[in-house]
């Protein structure tokens, strides 16, 4: 069902994203990389190799749910989907969709959030 792990989303508050930014980009080295289109202009991403680390910026008051999530790749979304409907899992649709992938959310039983996604594929009628 998974393929591999894509990226890790950490969230720091709006006062913070500054110097944390110039934690990861300086102090750390990361290679920061442009957000695809639709995605939200605050925080920043970082390449690693073949992952990423997304850097947003959330003011949640305490106790409620976190958009901080681990992002899984999976080679059947349909299929991983139907999976966790028949297992009783809510599939929450992606709120900001990105061009190249095909993506829905999930909470794990202790309210972590997973982002499920699958690049892509491009036909003749989808070009």
């Amino acid at each position: 069902m998974v393929t591999q792990l894509h990226h890790v989303n950490v969230t720091v508050p709006a006062e913070l994203e500054a110097p944390t930014k110039e934690f990861y980009g300086s102090v750390l080295g990361l290679q920061q990389v442009p957000k695809p289109p639709g995605s939200r202009q605050s925080g920043a991403w970082y390449q690693i190799g073949a992952m990423q680390l997304h850097l947003s910026v959330e003011d949640e008051p305490p106790g409620s749910l976190s958009s901080r999530h681990v992002c899984f790749m999976v080679d059947d979304l349909g299929g991983t989907e139907k999976r966790f409907r028949d297992t009783g899992v809510e599939i929450i649709p992606d709120p900001r969709p990105v061009p190249g992938m095909l993506r829905f959310y999930v909470r794990d039983p202790g309210g972590n959030q997973l982002e499920i996604v699958q690049p892509q594929r491009f036909t003749e009628k989808s070009k």
